[in-house]
């Protein structure tokens, strides 16, 4: 029997939710994608991501905080901002694999 993960995995890596606040990534790979929540709307009786901020982040401890966000942009919809935080994960590990 397979063994069953702890965390919602997309493409291979696990998706963590804490509040508004969404994380991509492994935390022991250099990067992760943190993905910020910062609207919402209400489409047919439902709660959905309206404005999104997302970050390319150096998990480094030794790196300062202000300097581990890598890249920044703020997108519409779920969706645009997963979309454009999977593509800078992707390049971002290939580059330090």
């Amino acid at each position: 029997m397979a063994k069953k993960s702890e965390f919602l995995m997309y493409k291979g890596m696990p998706l963590v939710r804490k509040d508004n606040t969404i994380y991509y990534g492994n935390t022991s790979d250099k990067f992760v994608v943190v993905l910020q929540i910062t609207s919402t709307r209400e489409i047919k009786g439902t709660t959905v991501a309206d404005r999104v901020l997302v970050q390319l982040v150096n998990t480094d401890p030794d790196v300062r905080p202000r300097d581990a966000i890598m890249k920044k942009a703020e997108k519409r919809g779920l969706y645009n901002a997963m979309d454009i935080g999977t593509v800078w994960l992707e390049r971002a590990l290939s580059k330090t694999a």
